[in-house]
């Protein structure tokens, strides 16, 4: 008998397995789900079987009132049920992200131009010298060799016009691609240029995940809008919808912090309580999303207006994300992109005035 069979919980008295929830409603191939219901584990506590959309998934916790079993690499988004001997029990929806780039490496979120194209880097480790820095994935997800010759490409954004613009963590500092992939240096000299974003005057704020964001104007000109502690690994920044600038900077800290900078460059702690945070994003209702762990879990964390945070997407690797056009987003991994069908509507970055 395994762990999983000794687990307390009530006997199924009649084999007939009910579901009444699947927490996160969506994953990536591979993250894992908790299932909520009764009469979950068969009579003679035998293992159940976990369908997600015709394909089993692994069970990795049974007991009568909840499972937690792992999505599928094949599984797509439909229905999930529960086989308990024999028995089917009713269905739940889950959203099952698609991969739709492979064998890449980014560090931050992915970004889109404005006709819906994704952009996501070959980063590398410190100092290597890759053959692509940054891949464009179009609209018909055909991947394609962008920009080459950056060492260390970190984030990506674009500003009002469309114009791309790209730090580097090997020599500080920002470049401006055109879209035929040419580059030219925009801003040097801010440490380990780490996340980029743009506010809504389309100054630039760069993080230097040594302890400093730093502000660069339209006329280029470079000042130090605030300090942090220092990141292991990044600054990843975001503004929200009231125009304050988010930031997030992994420590050694298993209970890390969302960060808010208001436009005097005050720092107070929006959210504290995630495991590794990276990539973040709001969507128009001014929630705010942000690849990280929670209670355990890895993927992405929801954070409500007045701070509650709950686990959305389930997924390990997960270092960043966008909203893209048709209610959907676009998450990256460690290893490559996936798109999912999300029905959540993101924050324009530059709102009409």
């Amino acid at each position: 008998m395994g762990i999983s069979d000794r687990l307390p919980g009530k006997k199924n008295v009649n084999g007939q397995p009910h579901i009444d929830s699947v927490l996160p409603g969506a994953a990536l191939p591979g993250g894992e789900v908790r299932i909520v219901g009764r009469g979950l584990r068969p009579q003679e506590l035998r293992r159940p079987e976990v369908r997600f959309n015709d394909v089993a998934g692994a069970v990795v916790i049974s007991s009568d009132q909840f499972l937690v079993a792992r999505v599928p690499p094949d599984a797509a988004s439909g229905p999930v049920v529960v086989d308990a001997n024999g028995n089917l029990s009713n269905s739940h929806e889950l959203k099952v992200a698609v991969p739709i780039a492979e064998n890449l490496h980014p560090v931050t979120n992915p970004a889109l131009d404005g006709e819906g194209n994704i952009y996501a880097t070959f980063s590398g480790s410190r100092g290597q010298k890759v053959p692509v820095s940054i891949y464009k994935i179009d609209t018909n997800y055909t991947v394609k060799p962008f920009l080459t010759d950056l060492m260390n490409a970190t984030a990506i954004a674009f500003d009002r016009a469309g114009q791309m613009y790209v730090s580097s963590r090997f020599d500080g500092a920002v470049y401006r691609v055109a879209p035929n992939g040419t580059m030219s240096p925009h801003a040097e000299g801010m440490g380990v240029a780490t996340g980029m974003a743009f506010d809504r005057e389309e100054n630039l704020y760069v993080g230097d995940r040594s302890g400093t964001i730093f502000k660069i104007g339209r006329d280029r000109q470079i000042f130090v809008f605030a300090t942090l502690e220092p990141s292991v690994s990044a600054y990843h920044l975001a503004f929200g919808p009231q125009g304050d600038l988010f930031v997030t900077g992994p420590t050694t800290s298993s209970y890390d912090a969302v960060y808010r900078i208001d436009s005097h460059g005050s720092v107070t702690t929006y959210y504290r309580g995630l495991g590794r945070p990276q990539g973040l994003a709001f969507d128009a209702a001014g929630n705010l999303y942000v690849a990280a762990s929670h209670a355990g879990q890895r993927g992405i964390v929801k954070i409500t207006p007045d701070a509650k945070a709950s686990l959305q997407v389930s997924g390990t690797g997960l270092v960043g994300l966008a909203f893209a056009p048709g209610r959907s987003a676009v998450l990256a991994t460690t290893s490559g992109i996936h798109r999912l069908a999300w029905d959540i509507q993101g924050l324009s970055l530059f709102p009409e005035a």
